[in-house]
This record gives C-alpha cells, sequence and structure tokens, in this order.
C-alpha cells in the first residue's frame, strides 16, 4: 500500500521584456516578504500553467503565455512538502496594475541586488537563469540547507 504526502503547490514566474527588464512584485504579505517575482499558489484541480497565467492576471494585470517551466523548489514542513514550480516568459499583454499582493513594477535585471529581496532570491534567479541547475531542495534535516540539482 503506498503512503501519500500532503502537498502545497505554488508558482513562480519571471516576466521579462526585449529591453533586458523584469517585472518585480515588492509582496505586503508576512509570510516570504520583500521584492521577488509574482506568483501563488495552485488552487485544488488547477493544473499547473493555467494556475501561473491566472495567478499573473490576478497579481499583475497581465496575460501571458508561452510560459518555460524552468525548474522547481521544494522542502519539507511539518509533515508537508512544498513545491514552488519557476515559469518564465517574455510574451505578455495588457495593463499592467498592482494588487492587493503588491506592487509591481518594471527593474533592469542587473539592478536586481539594489532591492530588499524576499529570502533566498538571489538562489532563485540563478534556478532561472541557469541551463544547469533544474532544481533547489531545503533537504529535511540538514538544517535548512539549500542544494541544487
Amino acid at each position: 500500500m503506498h503512503e501519500y504526502e500532503t502537498m502545497e503547490l505554488m508558482n513562480i514566474c519571471m516576466i521579462y521584456d526585449d529591453n533586458g527588464n523584469v517585472l518585480m512584485q515588492n509582496r505586503r504579505k508576512k509570510s516570504w516578504p520583500g521584492v521577488t517575482f509574482p506568483g501563488g499558489h495552485v488552487e485544488p484541480g488547477e493544473a499547473l500553467v493555467p494556475s501561473v497565467i491566472r495567478e499573473i492576471k490576478e497579481e499583475t494585470g497581465l496575460n501571458i503565455e508561452n510560459v518555460k517551466l524552468c525548474g522547481v523548489k521544494e522542502w519539507f514542513e511539518d509533515g508537508v512538502r512544498s513545491m514552488v514550480f519557476f515559469y518564465k516568459t517574455n510574451c505578455f499583454s495588457g495593463n499592467l496594475q498592482s494588487s492587493e499582493e503588491g506592487e509591481v513594477f518594471w527593474v533592469p535585471i542587473e539592478r536586481i541586488s539594489e532591492y530588499k529581496l524576499a529570502s533566498d532570491f538571489m538562489r532563485n534567479l540563478e534556478l532561472f537563469l541557469s541551463e544547469d541547475i533544474s532544481e533547489l531542495i531545503y533537504e529535511p534535516g540538514e538544517e535548512g540547507e539549500l542544494k541544487s540539482y
């Protein structure tokens, strides 16, 4: 008999333009505050790609398409496996607008480090930009050590 685990599924999306800019969000939520890419939770029964398209629309006002899966970040806490699916796209339309989740704004990618970033954001960025990394994981019992694969 198989054992099933409880999971929390989330997404995050790097939206970029052809001028070297990325869309950032200054998160208002106390869980994982700071400047990051927009994203959110996958709803029960919702497919992964439609979930990131929905979250981006809700948080930025933009419609995105042609999203590419870049990798996954995961960790285990209190018997729950949390997974964040990383996507990126440069195909977007609509009018940019902030939401209750946080203010959204364009930043030249080389200036990201000038902002008060969400924890581990620079490691996340590495996954978005690397061709060699597809997974970031906080190993259980490793005192929060983040490993990449």
